[in-house]
């Protein structure tokens, strides 16, 4: 659950996007679809926090769409997210290849 916060950061520094083209990419690093309202939720709650910024899009046929991107601050929790994960995954193979001694 928790895996969608990096993911969102992860696709956001890829490239500025609206949350439509969000919502369509995250089922690729979470392996589950994110609830369209839950993802506006959040990504208001990374702009509060400073980490996203959005700007109106008026460029594109039919009605105007937020975009989003990376703040400086989002690029370094990215860089903490990474760092993290790259822990758990040391943790996450030692106990599968220990679990699989035992077998």
């Amino acid at each position: 659950e928790r895996f969608a916060e990096p993911a969102v950061l992860l696709l956001l520094r890829e490239q500025p996007v609206h949350g439509y083209e969000l919502l369509e990419q995250l089922p690729e690093l979470t392996g589950e679809r994110v609830d369209m309202g839950n993802l506006y939720r959040f990504l208001r709650l990374l702009e509060h926090e400073g980490i996203v910024r959005s700007e109106w899009d008026d460029r594109a046929a039919g009605p105007s769409k937020r975009i989003y991107e990376l703040t400086d601050e989002g690029h370094a929790l990215l860089d903490e997210w990474a760092t993290a994960l790259r822990g758990a995954q040391v943790r996450t193979d030692s106990f599968l290849e220990r679990y699989g001694e035992r077998r």
